[in-house]
């Protein structure tokens, strides 16, 4: 039976508290459009692979990969800038300043990116033959440079649109809207014009691409139209400073979650390398939830840096640690219990790595207790600081690989991944508590809550 008075307690909190209630709306949003754009990639993959076969989509999937690579490299990290300084500046009533910002990180952006997909499609060949071996993926390679500038200019727009709180659009420009417009056109080439091809497929992802950049840009600047305020010269070189080591931070951040994989690969079997693998998107499903809160978490944190507000800001990234571990905590808790159930899923021999998924899954509870940490100091002008426990994390994890998998194999793997993420996630809680008195890291009342 539903406990009527408790249901109205709990709504009247919300309601009492704007922070509180614009993160769960925002959350909630962020949730509805993503698994609404997981099933329209879905839809999707599945119309490729029934109508042309695994062999199309695996090339697709390359491409993509590349794509994905060569953006994250193409934005120079503006794209995470941008949402704290037009988030920051718009605080502080200096929509002007947000606006020229967002111009000059164009002037950097574009001719980088330009710069890459030249460089791509004269390495095609290279990346083909040397990375892949299949030289038969040059064509299609090159077919991917079309989409390397707009794909680029779509993820600086969408967290333009973020740093403004429109959690929707930015949700729909990112995960919904690209594959929504190229399964329309895919359905064109396949239906109407009865191409069925893997070129046909990478032209209807360009062109979704190309649109929802446009749409996108069309809507960020009616966003920019209804600023006004200061404007403040800010310098190219100032962006960059604020930039680049956000970039260099989610780049090692990348290569720390690939390390593990590779260098498994490298001294123990594919099979184990397989389970590994399952182990490690069992125990991270709960990132999904981490990002749904932060999708509207870090232009908060932005917003409230900017006006000086650090009471402010410690009362939200309390309230968003407190909502990510309640929505991560049951499912990890089922995951330490029922590992050889849940592993057992995927096929027999996976149950080998139920003590991986247990341990990875501990250090998934410190990452879930700990909270937005890093979205925190990138949005408070600490990414250097984040760079460096990334940096040295990252050496970390390459060292307990080096001397735990040749011994212990996938478990060596867990327990390095694990070590990793919590040495990384209280470094970054140290730090706001030692220099700015800002306790995040959670855990219930009959867990004895307790702060670092």
């Amino acid at each position: 039976m539903i406990d009527i008075p408790a249901v109205e307690k709990f709504k009247a909190r919300i309601n009492g508290d704007p922070h509180l209630k614009e993160l769960i709306k925002g959350s909630l949003t962020f949730f509805v459009l993503r698994v609404l754009g997981f099933a329209v990639a879905y839809i999707f993959t599945l119309s490729v692979t029934r109508n042309l076969g695994a062999g199309a989509w695996g090339i697709f999937a390359l491409c993509l990969t590349v794509l994905q690579i060569t953006s994250v490299i193409g934005r120079l990290g503006l794209d995470t800038a941008l949402l704290r300084f037009i988030a920051q500046y718009n605080a502080q009533g200096k929509g002007a300043t947000a606006r020229s910002i967002y111009l000059k990180s164009l002037i950097l952006v574009v001719p980088f990116s330009l710069s890459l997909s030249v460089a791509l499609y004269f390495l095609a060949p290279v990346l083909s033959e040397k990375v892949f071996g299949k030289s038969y993926l040059t064509p299609y390679l090159r077919f991917t440079v079309l989409a390397v500038i707009p794909f680029v200019l779509l993820y600086i727009n969408s967290e333009s649109l973020r740093a403004f709180k429109k959690i929707k659009e930015y949700t729909i420009f990112q995960n919904l809207l690209p594959f929504l417009i190229a399964l329309f056109f895919l359905g064109i080439f396949f239906t109407y014009l009865h191409i069925k091809s893997t070129e046909a497929v990478i032209y209807a992802y360009v062109i979704g691409i190309g649109i929802a950049f446009l749409l996108s840009s069309l809507l960020l600047q009616r966003e920019f139209v209804k600023t006004n305020g200061i404007r403040e010269d800010i310098s190219l070189r100032d962006i960059l400073s604020v930039s680049f080591p956000m970039l260099m931070s989610s780049s090692l951040s990348m290569i720390m979650s690939w390390t593990d994989t590779i260098m498994l690969g490298m001294w123990r079997t594919e099979e184990e390398v397989g389970i590994y693998n399952v182990a490690v998107r069992l125990s991270t499903i709960t990132s999904f939830t981490l990002m749904a809160i932060n999708s509207i978490a870090a232009p908060k944190f932005a917003e409230f840096w900017g006006k000086n507000d650090l009471e402010g800001l410690k009362k939200v990234a309390q309230q968003s640690t407190k909502l990510i571990f309640w929505n991560s905590a049951p499912i990890l808790v089922l995951y330490i219990f029922f590992p050889e159930f849940f592993m057992g899923i995927f096929g027999e021999e996976f149950k080998k790595g139920a003590m991986a998924l247990v341990i990875l899954s501990l250090g998934q509870f410190v990452n879930a207790a700990s909270g937005s940490v890093g979205y925190i100091l990138n949005m408070t002008n600490n990414q250097r600081i984040l760079l460096y426990t990334a940096l040295l994390s990252t050496l970390v994890n390459i060292v307990l690989n080096f001397i735990l998998i040749p011994k212990y194999g996938l478990l060596g793997a867990a327990i390095s991944t694990a070590i990793t993420v919590t040495l990384w996630n209280i470094l970054c809680i140290l730090y706001l508590k030692v220099n700015y008195k800002l306790r995040f890291f959670y855990l219930p009342n009959f867990l004895e809550r307790r702060c670092f």
